[in-house]
């Protein structure tokens, strides 16, 4: 039988290092978070609530000056009315492209809920205004150049597109460096459009964001990394400020762009959740980490490395079968604080091409930086752990998990 408080010490033990690395990069984004908000001036009216058409709204335009700072750009976009990193993602690839484009991928398929965006038919998809989609799948994780070289031959790409995150692929996230080398090597192939990043699950994972590396464009949600946990909603666009204000146009109108849009609930949540995210996403990390080193001890594959920093809050864990993936993920909901008591299954959850299973029992509806887990039902039977607000959270609902693994262990023995 598994001694699971044995199993916990020497694993947090063996990731003594890559904790130490972890509390580094935090302290370093904190101090970057902290001088962004004094640059600005934060005050307590920023945090006050607007109506109607939000004219002269100073809590608005300051958060997008403020998140603009933070990730060394030029502008930025930060919006309750951005509903998701997926909305987030559509309302910036509509801004920037027209009939006639290309969107270009040099990081493979993107994200299920991405499909439909870019290929759907009859739906309002960019397929449907007349926009193409090309990709350059990434080979055993890494950029083929060679391939990218050969696709921005085509004069009608204006977007290259970078999914950070790995999505549901078995491949680490990209990291910072890779970013960089990649837009620099876009860039000496002559490309003047804009280059895209999806940063989702990458904010203050490193000391570097993609627009301090050659990005043009960064786009997240709120309910993920950089709202620390307590932002209730919203997304956000940094970048340029010419990308920003053509996106601005399609998030509001063209003839408003970012001039309006009010918030009857106020900002502080906003401004206090990103304040919170370096710490909060250290938390993460070091919890994926821990699940990942236990896992990986009692025999199971988990990805990324476990003696590396990862380069985003996400830990890929493969089953040997669907029930025991369905028991990991419901192991998960039973360890969380809201709506413990809940059975998960897995269902057809819109925008994804299998069935899934999802645990976020989380105060903000569906917050993935929250402890939470998702699967889609098929082979090889990989669950994507994310979250965790605080590391003492993982470390429970860890123990509950190996409780539930452990007995499957001993019957397979």
């Amino acid at each position: 039988m598994v001694d699971i408080s044995v199993l916990i010490a020497e694993s947090e033990r063996s990731l003594a290092s890559q904790f130490e690395a972890i509390d580094a990069i935090a302290y370093h984004n904190q101090r970057k978070v902290l001088k962004a908000f004094k640059k600005n001036k934060i005050a307590l009216r920023h945090f006050a609530a607007s109506s109607g058409y939000g004219y002269g709204d100073e809590g608005r335009d300051t958060l997008g000056t403020l998140f603009a700072d933070i990730f060394g750009a030029e502008a930025g976009l930060v919006s309750p009315n951005i509903l998701s990193g997926t909305h987030a993602l559509t309302v910036g690839l509509f801004g920037l492209l027209r009939a006639g484009d290309t969107l270009f991928s040099i990081s493979g398929e993107p994200y299920d809920t991405l499909h439909e965006v870019i290929a759907g038919q009859g739906i309002g998809s960019l397929a449907d205004f007349g926009i193409r989609f090309r990709k350059c799948d990434l080979w055993d994780g890494q950029f083929d150049f060679s391939s990218i070289r050969a696709g921005l031959q085509d004069p009608s790409i204006k977007v290259v597109f970078i999914q950070r995150s790995r999505g549901y692929a078995w491949r680490d996230a990209l990291s910072e460096a890779k970013i960089a080398e990649v837009c620099d090597f876009v860039r000496r192939c002559g490309f003047t459009g804009c280059i895209f990043v999806d940063n989702c699950y990458g904010e203050f994972v490193e000391m570097r964001e993609p627009t301090e590396n050659g990005a043009d464009i960064v786009v997240g949600s709120l309910i993920k990394n950089p709202g620390g946990g307590i932002a209730p909603t919203g997304g956000y666009i940094v970048g340029k400020r010419l990308y920003v204000d053509q996106i601005a146009g399609r998030l509001t109108a063209p003839s408003i762009g970012a001039e309006v849009g009010s918030y009857a609930f106020g900002y502080q949540y906003f401004y206090q959740g990103v304040f919170l995210a370096p710490h909060v996403v250290a938390q993460a990390l070091k919890g994926g980490l821990l699940i990942g080193a236990c896992l990986q001890k009692l025999g199971y594959t988990t990805s990324p490395a476990i003696d590396q920093v990862p380069y985003d809050i996400t830990r890929a864990i493969q089953f040997h079968t669907a029930e025991e993936l369905i028991g990991f993920i419901q192991a998960v909901q039973e360890a969380s604080p809201i709506d413990s008591f809940v059975q998960l299954e897995p269902w057809d959850m819109p925008g994804y091409e299998d069935q899934v299973i999802m645990a976020a029992g989380c105060f903000v509806q569906g917050a993935s930086i929250e402890l939470s887990a998702d699967a889609p039902i098929k082979e090889p039977f990989i669950a994507y752990f994310q979250g965790g607000l605080t590391y003492e959270h993982c470390k429970y609902a860890l123990s509950l998990i190996l409780e539930k693994i452990g007995g499957r262990i001993e019957s397979r023995e």
